[in-house]
């Protein structure tokens, strides 16, 4: 007798949805006229010191596997980085580990403290990946809504009310992407006093740190108590436009990187040896360059944002990341509905909010991480769009 077929693919991934961020990215592929507001990435070069410094490592013959944890020069400089840009030091022998982007650091994050069943409390929208991410680790992803009226922030009164005797962790995606939104001094502490009372793990990914308009962007890891229990995770693709170098870093206590830095080494054993090199001159020679994109983006932010508003898409402005996330609910139609429509009839590339979250749904992701001329006709053309239905 024939035996009964086994499925060949597992039934955890299966129930994963393919990101909602590059199906739009790859249905714009090779199309000519398209303008894209929907993929994330910075439209700078990366920065000629750093591309030069990958060169330079690769002529002096640096083209060998590197420590699982990272050069250590990269990791004695991400210390004096957080030191100075946090007031917090991690030793960088046990407690950084360089990974492969700020993805990686997530996705090793969750597998190496979650065990099955434990719940994690994200914001809802946020990040593409944190859910799949929480599922593959074992976990129980709890979204807990945040909404426009309160500044899209994750109130730690909010939270208090998903908490059970099941709940793990918080994880923290400030600033956010979709949003924009930022977190309060008040949320922080709100959320650490959760964290202290329930005893729970902190992730604060915090890729977006240096993107932060009209303030300082602010750690959890600064408040008292909270190093011991945070797993702070950041890196160079955004802040140094530095996306396909793919290099993030993860800051945590010896006991937690060390189990982190097991799975690493079985799946990746190290981050390419050139791109350790970029970052650790991204870190010695970058803040002008840092400083010199955060100011454009703020220029095209406020452009797009008025745009958006002036066109009748309620609009909550951004204050952190680079993405306007409007309300499409005025035109009648879903988020999935606009942003086909719009990408079909005016060539215009945005995100359905519902990638993100239940709670995104009723918006689209516009990223201005592009040049002003290209976010003025892209407004242009949404505009007449939204005239038009």
């Amino acid at each position: 007798m024939k035996a009964t077929r086994r499925p060949l693919t597992n039934a955890k991934v299966e129930r994963i949805p393919a990101s909602g961020i590059r199906r739009f990215f790859d249905l714009v592929s090779g199309v000519e006229g398209v303008i894209s507001l929907g993929v994330g990435e910075p439209d700078f070069v990366t920065p000629e010191r750093f591309r030069e410094a990958a060169i330079r490592s690769i002529k002096e013959g640096r083209t060998k596997y590197t420590s699982n944890y990272g050069i250590q020069p990269l990791r004695q400089a991400i210390s004096e980085h957080t030191a100075r840009l946090r007031g917090v030091t991690y030793e960088p022998e046990g407690e950084i580990l360089v990974t492969v982007g700020v993805s990686e650091a997530v996705d090793l994050a969750l597998r190496a403290t979650l065990n099955d069943g434990d719940e994690v409390i994200i914001a809802d929208p946020s990040y593409v990946a944190y859910v799949p991410g929480i599922v593959l680790a074992g976990g129980v992803p709890v979204p807990v809504a945040t909404v426009e009226e309160h500044d899209f922030r994750l109130r730690p009164e909010d939270v208090a009310r998903a908490i059970t005797p099941r709940t793990r962790a918080i994880l923290l995606g400030f600033p956010n992407n979709p949003t924009g939104g930022v977190l309060t001094d008040d949320d922080l502490r709100g959320l650490a006093r959760l964290a202290d009372e329930h005893d729970l793990l902190v992730y604060a990914d915090e890729i977006y740190d240096r993107l932060v308009y009209g303030g300082e962007h602010r750690s959890i890891i600064t408040l008292p108590g909270m190093r011991e229990r945070t797993v702070y995770l950041a890196g160079f693709s955004k802040s140094y436009a530095m996306t396909g170098w793919r290099v993030g870093y993860a800051c945590a206590p010896a006991v937690v990187i060390e189990q982190m830095m097991k799975i690493h080494q079985y799946t990746v054993m190290c981050v390419p040896t050139a791109a350790q090199y970029a970052a650790l001159e991204a870190l010695r020679t970058g803040e002008d360059e840092v400083r010199r994109m955060v100011g454009e983006y703020d220029r095209r932010r406020k452009v797009m944002w008025r745009r958006f508003n002036e066109m009748g898409l309620q609009c909550f402005e951004p204050r952190g990341a680079f993405y306007c996330f409007p309300n499409i609910t005025s035109t009648g139609m879903t988020d999935d509905e606009f942003a086909e429509r719009l990408l079909v009839e005016e060539k215009v590339v945005t995100v359905p909010g519902n990638a993100f979250g239940e709670r995104g749904r009723g918006h689209v992701r516009a990223c201005y991480a592009t040049s002003l001329e290209k976010i003025e006709e892209a407004c242009d053309r949404i505009a007449r769009f939204v005239r038009r239905v």
